[in-house]
């Protein structure tokens, strides 16, 4: 069984167990979250979507909060003595996925 959940302006395939990083989230360390925007759900039945899927919830609990690895931004022009580095992190959060629910 596995679902397909939107957060962050971004969609995962999940399954029961998996651990996934996500946008950060609000939540401290060993919290439960609850995914509401559920697109699809696979059972086996086969492919739920739509109006079955209105009431489903994925349950995840947080493991750690933390940031990416750093990513470096070097814009530079031949000849016109511009040069400018920057670095960004991204923040994110590692959820376990707990249950998947109809």
């Amino acid at each position: 069984m596995y679902a397909i959940i939107q957060t962050g302006g971004k969609q995962y395939t999940v399954q029961q167990g998996d651990e996934i990083f996500i946008e950060k989230l609000n939540v401290n360390e060993g919290d439960k979250v609850d995914f509401t925007s559920v697109l699809a759900v696979s059972t086996e039945d086969g492919l739920q979507l739509g109006e079955a899927v209105a009431n489903a919830k994925v349950t995840a609990s947080v493991v750690k909060n933390g940031k990416a690895p750093k990513v470096i931004i070097f814009k530079y022009k031949s000849k016109k003595d511009y040069r400018k580095k920057q670095g960004h992190r991204q923040p994110y959060t590692k959820v376990r996925i707990e249950s998947i629910s109809l």
